[in-house]
């Protein structure tokens, strides 16, 4: 069995946005590309009872290399941002924050030190589109910036990086700052955000975070 490291992996990412609410039952997928190939969540399976052997992988273009499940619904969106970004890692879900962001604000400025240093930027809310829909990857990638999340209206989050924790990591503070933006929009007072010199100074290497 090709990459069953790699396997549980995806299963473990995908527990782990179970566990911060970022998804519920078979809900959303995770992606991970190596080299040419795509390893992929298969799709209307709960990640409590997945195996490794349950992961999916196919190439580029959507066939299945090895596997005996048929891939996520969203594999052509999927696929679309991995050809287009320079990312090798895609997380799809349906965090109810970054949802409810979607219904009343076409973003989410930059409101915290927590989503310079985690999402590197303002979250754009995408057009929606049907689910399933090739779309999803377009307008991810017409909507990214800098931004390591687009928020898809009325439906969830792509969320995306150079490997599952960076991306795994962007999901889950999104869903915070959401939070944290939606409560603070509820008093109806102005909202104090980060400049785009203050959001730079923030995000410039400052050697002493994180282990050696």
């Amino acid at each position: 069995m090709l990459h069953e490291e790699l396997r549980q992996k995806l299963i473990d990412t995908a527990l782990t946005m179970e566990r911060y609410g970022l998804i519920h039952m078979s809900g959303g997928n995770v992606s991970l590309r190596v080299g040419d190939l795509v390893l992929v969540t298969p799709t209307a399976m709960a990640y409590e009872t997945m195996r490794p052997e349950d992961i999916v992988i196919t190439d580029l273009e959507g066939n299945t290399v090895e596997g005996i499940r048929r891939p996520t619904s969203d594999l052509k969106a999927i696929l679309y941002i991995l050809k287009h970004m320079d990312v090798k890692v895609v997380i799809h879900t349906h965090q109810p924050k970054a949802v409810a962001l979607s219904l009343v604000a076409d973003r989410l400025p930059l409101i915290s030190t927590t989503l310079v240093d985690e999402v590197k930027d303002e979250v754009k809310v995408a057009p929606f589109t049907i689910s399933s829909d090739e779309g999803m990857g377009i307008e991810t990638v017409e909507h990214a910036g800098r931004a390591l999340c687009v928020i898809l209206k009325n439906h969830g989050v792509m969320a995306y990086g150079k490997d599952l924790e960076q991306a795994l990591c962007a999901a889950v503070y999104l869903e915070e700052s959401c939070d944290v933006y939606l409560q603070a929009l509820s008093t109806g007072r102005p909202i104090a955000v980060l400049s785009r010199e203050e959001a730079d100074a923030e995000d410039a290497p400052r050697g002493y975070y994180g282990q050696p």
